[in-house]
């Protein structure tokens, strides 16, 4: 019995023989899963980091990423990009200055952001800066002189008059302007003067700042609306006209608003009581009239005395 349990053992020489052959599995795996990071790390810059940063594009806003590694070591720059929020929180110089540039818009963690992905990234951007034109450029911003023809259009942008091209929302869903229609605009915002645009143009410092915003907004909000969906060239172009065209005018009075508002709701309460009324008074005339003239004409008449 006990030849037999021995026999039925793997020998050593096997056993060396399984190990190996399941380490160079997992090793293969492994080398695979590195390779395919390595890989998707253009489509994830794409989707990810595309609407804030342009490798030899310009700022955005956030930074231009091109030959990012020559201003801060690579530890930096892994450890920044896998938790931001801590940087700016220690004090970090560096990083404080990048959220006062990104006008206090603090970069987001991404979802699946590890140290390897942050290693691919890295390589990536520094090949991309290493060409003469990056496929992460970005949207151009054009230099056009504005005309009233952009202006017109720019407005009828933020009314949703005109769609996006894209399918985004129109901008009157959460913003208003000094001139929006009588019950105004949305109020979709951390504050007040965020969601009146009237004075955006001069608050961003002008064209470019707000062109380059509107090229990539990077609100909690804004961002995962547009970043699927984002504005065309000529489209940033017309807003960025009209935004212009209002600078120096008063911000739209919310209380206007919320008085043209309760005016239209009590005149068309008092337009429903007087229909109501009307068609109550006639309720079942058509029964009655007939009931109230047969009775009249059985009831005797009384007769004149002479």
């Amino acid at each position: 019995m006990a030849a037999n349990t021995q026999q039925s053992l793997p020998a050593p020489s096997c056993r060396r023989r399984n190990h190996a052959l399941l380490a160079l599995t997992l090793g293969m795996a492994l080398g695979t899963a590195s390779i395919a990071a390595a890989q998707d790390s253009p489509d994830f810059f794409r989707q990810n980091c595309l609407n804030c940063h342009t490798v030899g594009g310009g700022r955005l806003t956030g930074p231009d990423l091109k030959n990012v590694s020559e201003r801060k070591d690579r530890e930096w720059l892994i450890g920044f990009m896998m938790d931001p929020k801590s940087y700016i929180d220690r004090g970090d110089s560096y990083a404080l200055k990048i959220l006062q540039e990104s006008r206090n818009v603090p970069m987001p963690v991404l979802p699946g952001m590890t140290r390897e992905r942050c290693e691919n990234l890295l390589d990536l951007i520094e090949a991309e800066s290493k060409l003469e034109e990056s496929q992460f450029k970005g949207l151009q911003i054009s230099n056009k002189p504005f005309t009233d023809a952009d202006r017109t259009l720019g407005r009828d942008i933020f009314l949703g008059t005109r769609r996006l091209e894209n399918g985004g929302a129109a901008c009157i869903s959460c913003h208003s302007m000094h001139d929006t229609p009588l019950l105004g605009g949305g109020a979709l915002a951390a504050d007040r003067r965020a969601a009146d645009l009237t004075n955006v143009y001069e608050r961003l410092d002008g064209r470019k700042s707000l062109s380059a915003w509107l090229a990539a907004p990077a609100t909690e909000t804004m961002q995962p609306i547009f970043k699927q969906h984002p504005f065309t060239g000529d489209e940033i172009h017309a807003l960025a006209a009209y935004f212009e065209s209002s600078a120096g005018e008063s911000p739209a009075q919310p209380a206007a608003g919320r008085v043209a508002f309760l005016l239209i709701g009590l005149i068309g309460a008092s337009a429903l009581v007087f229909a109501f009324d009307s068609i109550w008074k006639r309720r079942f005339t058509g029964v009655r009239r007939p009931l109230v003239d047969d009775t009249s004409l059985r009831i005797p008449q009384p007769t004149e005395v002479p």
